[in-house]
């Protein structure tokens, strides 16, 4: 759905023009994956496909929010109050931008209410932070429309915020902080620890690659008890080992840290996998810096196989995308997001990318999975306002 369209469908829901158009971009991570919560580095870039937000302010207190992807767009906007927000009150899709609101409220900045009507092309489900960017967005809009004066990194902190606290979802900041601030034509590297941001060059068309997103449509909800079960285990290995946050685990003295979790077996295949994914988004910064794109492929399906087996949150799904494109010639691949079905990418010189599909396709459909949805991954532009 087109801005024009968004516009249109907030003039005949709410019998007025909006005050202004934004847009705020899903991402893919390229490398650094379950790192941002343990204050690791991690390497996601905007993806082309946004959500778009048509909003007015208000000044009665009334928060009115409407959604064209939920049930065809045909319901009435819901309708809450914005002094009557409350963490975890709400499991629909409008704890989303209503946690946004309340986040904002909590932290002294005077939202008194707005109307807001939604459409996005982010797939839901699939990994690729959608609901990072409903959250940017509305925070981008009412950041402009209350003269708030908060810079990228920050709205992305209080939308962190929204989703851990009133969504009640234990993520990092990385989603939000693509989401917020990364470049077109651009990878962000990312410090997660004091959010210092480097955007390295990363256009793999003018070097004859792609990068595929290969969609399983397997859902997944970061809410569930899986993604905190990793996050607890992780706190549980930095406690045990005696430092603020695993990011602080030296890799060069891996081998000897792990040592020292004696049988806590599980917490330390976590260690090693957050230790080790820290060192693989450096290695990839290295590279890309150094002009040797191609040689970042086997350091994606290292990613994999650590997310795979220490990390254990991948799927036969992702797991047949891995393998499949690297035995038809990709340069790597591996999972993206937080795991438990979703999205893999693959690497691939620009002559190979039919074949590789193929290959995908019929793999998947031997198998008996549904069909996945494959598209190319753009490095595009983050959260802006359109008019």
């Amino acid at each position: 759905m087109g801005a024009q369209q968004v516009r249109d469908g907030f003039v005949g829901l709410y019998g007025a023009e909006p005050e202004g158009l934004w847009a705020a971009p899903g991402r893919v991570n390229l490398i650094g994956e379950h790192t941002d919560y343990n204050d690791g580095f991690v390497m996601p870039f905007a993806l082309p496909h946004v959500t778009v937000a048509a909003v007015s302010r208000r000044t009665d207190g009334l928060l009115r929010l409407h959604s064209a992807d939920v049930g065809g767009g045909a319901s009435a906007p819901v309708e809450l109050r914005v002094d009557e927000l409350t963490p975890e009150s709400d499991r629909d899709w409008t704890a989303y931008p209503a946690g946004v609101v309340w986040a904002l409220r909590e932290a002294g900045h005077a939202v008194t209410g707005a109307d807001v009507h939604l459409a996005s092309t982010v797939p839901a489900g699939a990994g690729l932070s959608s609901s990072a960017a409903l959250e940017v967005v509305v925070a981008l809009a009412l950041n402009d429309l209350f003269e708030l004066g908060l810079r990228g990194w920050q709205l992305a902190r209080l939308c962190q915020r929204a989703e851990n606290v009133y969504v009640g979802a234990p993520t990092g900041i990385m989603d939000q902080t693509a989401s917020a601030c990364c470049a077109e034509g651009h990878a962000l590297f990312l410090d997660t620890r004091d959010l210092a941001q480097k955007q390295i060059p990363f256009d793999l068309a003018a070097e004859g690659m792609r990068l595929l997103v290969v969609d399983t449509r397997v859902k997944h909800a970061h809410s569930d008890g899986e993604y905190g079960k990793r996050r607890a285990g992780c706190e549980k290995g930095a406690a045990l080992l005696g430092v603020d946050a695993l990011r602080d685990v030296p890799y060069a003295k891996l081998d000897a840290v792990l040592g020292r979790l004696g049988d806590e077996e599980e917490v330390r295949r976590l260690v090693r996998h957050v230790v080790t994914e820290d060192e693989r988004v450096e290695r990839v910064v290295s590279l890309l810096e150094s002009g040797d794109t191609r040689a970042i492929g086997p350091v994606l399906t290292e990613g994999h196989l650590s997310l795979r087996d220490d990390f254990r949150i991948s799927c036969p799904e992702l797991d047949l995308v891995v393998d499949t494109a690297n035995a038809s010639g990709a340069l790597g691949a591996r999972m993206t997001g937080g795991g438990f079905g979703g999205s893999a990418i693959v690497l691939a010189e620009e002559t190979d990318v039919p074949a590789i599909t193929k290959a995908i396709e019929e793999a998947f459909a031997t198998a008996g999975f549904t069909t996945p949805r494959v598209f190319e991954a753009v490095p595009s532009a983050g959260a802006r306002r359109l008019a």
